[in-house]
C-alpha cells in the first residue's frame, strides 16, 4: 500500500484541488489560442512560425508526464507536483515578457513541460488516494471537467487578449501556478508508492513489453488518431474562423463545439453501458459520429457555405464521437496488460501529445482561408484511426477463432 500522511483538508477540497491541478495544463494550452491570430503580425511572422509554439508545448506537455511519472514513483508525488509548478511559474513569467515570436515559442515550450506534472502526478494521486466505487467517481468528475476546460479557456482568454493583451493571459496562467503551489504545499498529503526496486533497465523492459503487443500499439494508434484530429480543430479552427471575421473575443463560442459535446458523448457511453453495449460498439459508434462530423465540414466547405456555423455545428458530431471512443480505447490500453498499467497510460499520453502536437504544426503549413483543407486533414487522422480498429477487430476475431479451435 502506499505510504500516505494523514490528509488535512476535506474530501471534496482534495477532490478540487486535484482538479484544478489537472487542469492548468490544458488551460495554458487553450487559454492563448484566441491571441494566436494575431501574432503574425505582432511579430511579422508567418502563421507556420506562431504554429510552432503551440506544437511545442504539446510536444513537451506529452513528453514530460514520462518523465515525471518515473520519478515520482521512486521520491514521490508531492515534490515532482511543485517543481513542475515552479518550472510553469517560471516558464509563464517568461512568455508574458517575450520580445520576439522564438523567445515566445521556446518559452511555451518550457511551460508545456512544467504544466505536464500537474497531469500525470494529479492521475496518479487519484490511484493512491481513492479506492473502489469513490475512485470512479472522482475520475468521472474529472473527465466531465477536462471536456470542459478548454472551451472555458479559450472564451476567457479571447476576453482578456480584447481587454488587456495577450501578455496578460500568460500573467493570468502563472498567477495560477503559483496559487496551485500553495494550495499543493498546503492541501496535498505526502504519497509515496510502495518500493518496486525496479532500475532504468526492468523500466525500459516494460516499455519494450508492451511495445511488442499488436494490440496495444493499435489501441495507442486509435488514441494518437483521435488527438490529432482534435489537435488540428484547434491549430487551424481560430484561423479559418479568423477569415470569417470572428474575433479572439467571440473565438471561443464555435470553438467550444467538440469539447462540450465531448462531455455529452461521455454521458452516453456510461448509458450505453449500462444498457450491456460492447466496448466494440461503442468504438464503432464513436468513428461513426467522428467521420460523420468531419466529412460534413468538408463538404460544406466545398459548396461553399463559409459561416462559423457550417464549422461549428458538425463538429458537434466529432465531439460525441470521441466522447464515445475514448473511453472504451482508454480501458483496453491500460488494461491489456494489467501489471503495466501505468507504463501503458504514459506511453498512451505520449503518443496522444505527440501526434497532436504534429497535426497542430502541420495546420500551419496549409491554407486556411477556408475549412477545405482543414477538414482533409482531420479527415487523414481520422481515417487512420478507423484502420487502425478494424485491424485490432481483425486481429481480436482471429484470436478468439484460434481459442474457439483450441
Amino acid at each position: 500500500m502506499p505510504v500516505l500522511s494523514p490528509p488535512s483538508v476535506r474530501p471534496a477540497w482534495l477532490v478540487a484541488n486535484l482538479v484544478a491541478q489537472l487542469a492548468l495544463g490544458l488551460l495554458a494550452m487553450t487559454i492563448c489560442l484566441p491571441s494566436m491570430q494575431a501574432w503574425p503580425a505582432q511579430f511579422g511572422a508567418t502563421q507556420g512560425e506562431v504554429q510552432i509554439g503551440f506544437g511545442g508545448y504539446v510536444a513537451a506537455y506529452g513528453l514530460f508526464q514520462l518523465v515525471y511519472g518515473a520519478v515520482s514513483d521512486r521520491i514521490g508525488r508531492k515534490p515532482v507536483l511543485l517543481a513542475g509548478l515552479v518550472v510553469t511559474l517560471g516558464a509563464s513569467v517568461a512568455a508574458a515578457l517575450a520580445d520576439s515570436l522564438w523567445e515566445l515559442n521556446l518559452a511555451r515550450t518550457v511551460q508545456g513541460a512544467g504544466c505536464a506534472a500537474g497531469m500525470v502526478i494529479g492521475r496518479a494521486m487519484v490511484q493512491d488516494l481513492f479506492t473502489g466505487a469513490e475512485r470512479t467517481r472522482v475520475m468521472a468528475f474529472i473527465g466531465m471537467m477536462m471536456g470542459l476546460c478548454p472551451p472555458a479557456a479559450m472564451l476567457l482568454g479571447g476576453q482578456i487578449h480584447a481587454r488587456l493583451g495577450w501578455q496578460a493571459n500568460f500573467g493570468l496562467i502563472a498567477l495560477l501556478a503559483g496559487v496551485l503551489f500553495v494550495a499543493a504545499w498546503r492541501g496535498l498529503p505526502h504519497t509515496r508508492p510502495p518500493a518496486t526496486g525496479a532500475g532504468m533497465a526492468a523500466l525500459l523492459g516494460g516499455y519494450a513489453r508492451l511495445v511488442r503487443e499488436p494490440s496495444f500499439v493499435l489501441h495507442v494508434a486509435i488514441l494518437a488518431m483521435t488527438a490529432g484530429t482534435f489537435y488540428t480543430f484547434l491549430g487551424g479552427a481560430p484561423i479559418v474562423l479568423a477569415g470569417y471575421g470572428v474575433g479572439p473575443e467571440r473565438l471561443g463560442l464555435y470553438v467550444m463545439a467538440p469539447p462540450v459535446a465531448y462531455v455529452f458523448g461521455n454521458l452516453l457511453t456510461q448509458r450505453l453501458l449500462r444498457q450491456g453495449r460492447s466496448d466494440r460498439f461503442l468504438m464503432g459508434l464513436g468513428q461513426a459520429f467522428t467521420l460523420g462530423g468531419v466529412v460534413t465540414v468538408l463538404v460544406l466547405g466545398l459548396a461553399g457555405l463559409h459561416v462559423p456555423l457550417a464549422l461549428a455545428l458538425p463538429m458537434l458530431g466529432m465531439g460525441i464521437g470521441h466522447g464515445l471512443l475514448l473511453p472504451p480505447t482508454l480501458t483496453g490500453t491500460v488494461g491489456l496488460v494489467p501489471a503495466l498499467a501505468g507504463s501503458a497510460a504514459a506511453v498512451g499520453g505520449l503518443m496522444q501529445q505527440m501526434v497532436g502536437a504534429f497535426g497542430g504544426f502541420v495546420v500551419g503549413l496549409m491554407p486556411m482561408d477556408g475549412p477545405v483543407w482543414l477538414a482533409l486533414l482531420m479527415l487523414g487522422w481520422a481515417s487512420a484511426g478507423l484502420l487502425a480498429q478494424t485491424l485490432l477487430l481483425r486481429r481480436t476475431a482471429v484470436q478468439r477463432a484460434a481459442a474457439g479451435h483450441a
